[in-house]
Parts: C-alpha cells; structure tokens; sequence
C-alpha cells in the first residue's frame, strides 16, 4: 500500500474596492482587492483545500466556516498554519504543492517568489517544494473582465511512520 495522497484546491473570489490584494500572503499594489471573510487569499485557500482534500479532511469551508466571526479579517497564513498542525497530528508532511493563480491584472510575477516564500515558512518546507505559476484567461469569462481571481493547487503528501 502507497502512503502517498493527492489533493486538488480551488478557489475563487470577486474583486471590490476598498479591499487589500493578498495573494500567497503577499500584499500585492492594485485598485481593489478580493472580497470575502478572511482576507480572500484565493492562493492560500486553494492550498488549505488541497492539503486536507490530500488528508480526506472535507473542505476550507468546514474548517474555517464563514459564520465563525473568529475568521472575519484573519489572515490566511493563520490558517494556513493551523491545516499544518492537523497535517502534523495525522502523520504527514508534504511532498511538493503546485499552485496556478488565474487573473487579468495586475502583472503578479514579481510578487511569486514572496508567495512561495511565505508558504514554504507556514508549512516549515524547503521553498523548492512549492511552485506558484501565473495565467491570464485573455479576456475570457469572470477573471477576464477584471470581476475575480481564482487559483488552483495540487498537493503531494505522505504518510510518514
């Protein structure tokens, strides 16, 4: 029997005025930001849901439910570190985490290497385990008229004895 298991995130947010843009925990300069309880980190969600998908551990949602007013603001980094603790309690650690982050604008690829850098220090992982990739959906759908982000992930993870 393998202990390796795979998981798969996705998330997505709106974009509003009035909000920060945080993106794999970094505070990215732009006109708006995503909208939602916490601080919307499309990124660093659809990490948490691949990581407990990976675990069997249901989804964000059950987790970090958006009724808990515990939540309202919290960085995704916190919980992020929390899905860790869990991560660490049923025995496994991370392979690798490969995340795609889908938006019209602004440009984001400055700002990857910070993203995988604040990542890879939650989950206490080399920086080399995670990759943060950029798309542009050309004008197409939600994310193309500038309405949202979204952002996908795949998780790698092992049992360790």
């Amino acid at each position: 029997m393998t202990n390796l298991r795979v998981g798969i995130g996705y998330d997505v947010h709106k974009l509003a005025k009035g909000r920060k843009l945080i993106l794999g925990g970094v505070t990215v300069p732009f006109t708006k930001g995503l909208e939602g309880h916490s601080d919307a980190d499309v990124v660093i969600h659809s990490i948490i849901d691949a990581i407990i998908g990976a675990m069997g551990q249901r989804d964000i949602g059950f987790h970090f439910p958006s009724s808990d007013k515990k939540y309202k603001g919290i960085s995704s980094l916190i919980m992020l570190k929390e899905i860790k603790e869990i991560l660490k309690v049923r025995g496994f650690t991370i392979v690798n985490i490969d995340s795609t982050i889908e938006a019209e604008k602004p440009v984001l690829s400055p700002y990857v290497g910070g993203m995988c850098s604040n990542i890879a220090a939650v989950l206490e992982i080399p920086k080399e385990k995670v990759n943060v990739k950029l798309k542009t959906p050309e004008g197409l759908g939600y994310v193309g008229k500038g309405q949202g982000m979204a952002s996908y992930a795949v998780c790698l993870i092992e049992k360790v004895a």
